[in-house]
């Protein structure tokens, strides 16, 4: 084995050690707010707290429905959720902004909110969001932050 094999080697084995040793602290925290209610009141004022910053909801998933219709073919039709769906959704203003302190912030676009009344907890109905790490150089930081706040002032509109 020459010493550019044996060094090869070892450099395909970096990505593996780095993901190892940053463990659970590289995962993103969610946030969630709570509100005793109608899903559908909560619903509908999440989605003006979007339109009233001057937003636009691109995308509406039905992640309840799709994991209602698909429990059996994976083996498992345990309910869920009485109701959940995510938004996507961007600020020209603010992606612009984090992309341009890195191009590799594009992962961070679209914004997702998510909402949902579980089965566990019917009359609760939960909002909230991913939240962008707080990483990289200081002006991704700024930007990343003003994501969050974003975000978070949107889920805190949609229970007041």
């Amino acid at each position: 084995m020459t010493r550019l094999t044996r060094y090869t080697g070892w450099l395909a084995l970096v990505p593996a050690l780095l993901l190892a040793a940053s463990g659970p602290a590289a995962a993103q925290e969610v946030r969630t707010y709570s509100k005793k209610g109608s899903y559908d009141d909560v619903r509908f004022e999440l989605t003006n707290a979007v339109i009233n910053r001057g937003l636009t909801i691109d995308y509406t998933g039905q992640i309840g429905k799709m994991l209602e219709r698909t429990g059996a073919d994976v083996g498992s039709e345990k309910p869920l959720y009485k109701s959940a769906e995510f938004f996507t959704f961007c600020s020209a203003k603010l992606s612009r902004q984090m992309i341009e302190a890195d191009p590799m912030n594009i992962g961070f676009c679209p914004y997702v909110l998510f909402i949902y009344e579980s089965i566990g907890q019917p009359g609760v109905v939960i909002v909230g969001y991913r939240r962008p790490p707080a990483s990289g150089s200081g002006e991704t930081k700024a930007a990343l932050a003003e994501v969050e706040a974003l975000l978070d002032g949107i889920a805190r509109d949609a229970l007041n």
